[in-house]
């Protein structure tokens, strides 16, 4: 049988022009038709193939596998770094973060960012219940849920580790800062109490404090009160050393 590779017919035609014509018009039709390979023999097994590809593209078609599709767009947000999801209040989320920072009142950058992690976990525990209830409004069968639920409760439970021990970090960071300023401050207050009583006047940022004047008498009245063997009995009321005048 006759292929498109064979060559092409004689020309009928005695114009030497016209059989020249004839043999390049062959010779163009044949080379335009493409060779046959092996997987142009079996377009079938290709077309099958597409069809098996083409379902498995088209999502999740049953209900578990949609809660499940579902679910876990829900768990990027128990995950991301961004702790406010596009459906919720950005005005919220800061009011949320504020009540923390009014509570532990950070003193310091580590402090503030522990404060922000402390609250954003927060913010993501208290998303989970929201997450079950939309879960099972889902589902008219808990059984099935049981997956989902399961791992929901993983995310609550290092969520609530991660939280634990940024809380006690924070506590550890300020009680050590607080020990060290109440440490401080009796130094600035003995030193002023020396002063008091030699009768010169004292500046605390002088002596590299930077508390205020009020807080070293005040903690220097509360020494001598405890103290008065060790330091003395405080006069009523303490001079103020820098102008030589009683409060």
């Amino acid at each position: 049988m006759a292929t498109a590779a064979q060559a092409p017919a004689t020309p009928t035609t005695t114009d030497p022009v016209q059989n020249w014509l004839a043999r390049r018009a062959a010779t163009n039709r044949a080379s335009a038709t493409p060779t046959p390979t092996p997987q142009s023999l079996i377009p079938e097994s290709r077309t099958r193939a597409n069809r098996a590809n083409a379902k498995l593209s088209t999502g999740p078609r049953t209900e578990p596998g949609k809660q499940r599709s579902s679910l876990n767009a829900l768990r990027h947000g128990l995950t991301a770094q961004t702790a406010v999801l596009p459906t919720e209040d950005p005005e919220a989320h800061q009011r949320h973060i504020q009540q923390f920072l009014d509570e532990y009142k950070p003193a310091t950058a580590t402090e503030t960012q522990l404060v922000h992690e402390i609250a954003n976990t927060a913010w993501r525990l208290n998303r989970i219940p929201f997450l079950e209830a939309e879960l099972l409004s889902q589902s008219p069968s808990p059984q099935t849920l049981i997956p989902q639920l399961a791992t929901l409760g993983l995310h609550g439970s290092r969520l609530s580790r991660q939280f634990q021990k940024a809380l006690e970090q924070l506590r550890d960071i300020q009680e050590e800062r607080r020990r060290l300023e109440r440490r401080q401050l009796t130094e600035a207050a003995e030193l002023f109490i020396r002063h008091q009583r030699k009768g010169l006047p004292w500046e605390p940022a002088d002596h590299g404090f930077v508390f205020s004047k009020e807080q070293i008498e005040r903690h220097a009245r509360k020494l001598m009160l405890q103290n008065p063997a060790f330091y003395g009995f405080p006069p009523a009321p303490i001079a103020n050393c820098a102008g030589g005048r009683a409060d």
